[in-house]
């Protein structure tokens, strides 16, 4: 078995400061990927870079010092590690990093917000269409083995995926365009592995800090681990971890029979 976290920790630094290595011992999942660190590697704190269970430590920052930037924790080396997408536009913001197993090639991914209006829009389309030709890609050249997408997607899929679907029509997350897009993705042969287990369960990832959301559980579920579909059968949990607290986020789970 192979378990693993995908967490938008909202700054690792102030995750830090939350309970981020209690989290990470008392639950040790083998892989963690890791959204929206905002530090560079030599920011990251020392109770996290020297944790006794994640010796190989993996990182991708923006150029834009405290924005965005993802990471890949592991309990074992990967084989090898692939940094960006080779595009520019994307690379530049620190959103993708991808780790390389013997039996698993993990990906984590920090989706571009579309923002208000949807300002940002085309930016996040493009984005999200060309991290699905580097997963093709990949699967081609490694058809054998189980590739996972895990990150903050900065969508919500369906109406049962937020709290007041009614309201957010014209909410970044909820726009037409990027939910067509997550439904082409997973109808291209990308499986939802939470909602593929628990396809009823209303449960929530992302809370606005503005409103007291999470306290009243307003909330949205824009945090997934999605995998090829080819390897559906292989899939023994997928969770969310709605009482881990130390960000806007919550950690998402996923467990793998490998």
């Amino acid at each position: 078995m192979i378990k693993t976290f995908c967490w938008n920790v909202n700054g690792i630094r102030a995750c830090s400061k939350n309970g981020f290595e209690k989290v990470l011992n008392k639950y040790a999942p083998d892989i963690i990927g890791l959204q929206e660190v905002r530090a560079s590697e030599d920011q990251i704190p020392n109770d996290i870079k020297n944790h006794h269970l994640y010796p190989h430590q993996y990182y991708v920052s923006a150029q834009k010092k405290g924005y965005s930037g993802v990471g890949i924790l592991s309990q074992k080396a990967a084989l090898e590690i692939h940094k960006g997408l080779g595009i520019e536009d994307f690379d530049c913001e620190g959103r993708v990093i991808t780790a390389r197993f013997e039996k698993l090639i993990y990906i984590s991914a920090y989706f571009p917000n579309s923002r208000d209006g949807g300002k940002r829009i085309s930016y996040k389309i493009d984005f999200c269409q060309a991290l699905h030709k580097f997963l093709e890609k990949l699967s081609l050249q490694y058809p054998q083995t189980p590739i996972v997408l895990a990150g903050d997607y900065n969508i919500a899929h369906e109406e049962i995926d937020l709290a007041r679907p009614d309201d957010n029509h014209d909410s970044a997350g909820f726009l037409p365009d990027e939910r067509k897009w997550m439904s082409s993705f997973l109808e291209a042969g990308w499986v939802d592995t939470y909602r593929s287990l628990h396809p009823k369960t209303v449960k929530y990832s992302w809370w606005s800090a503005r409103t007291r959301a999470r306290e009243r559980n307003i909330g949205w579920r824009i945090d997934y681990h999605t995998l090829k579909n080819t390897f559906q059968n292989q899939i023994k949990e997928a969770g969310i971890l709605d009482n881990v607290l130390g960000s806007d986020h919550c950690p998402v789970t996923l467990t793998l029979d490998i």
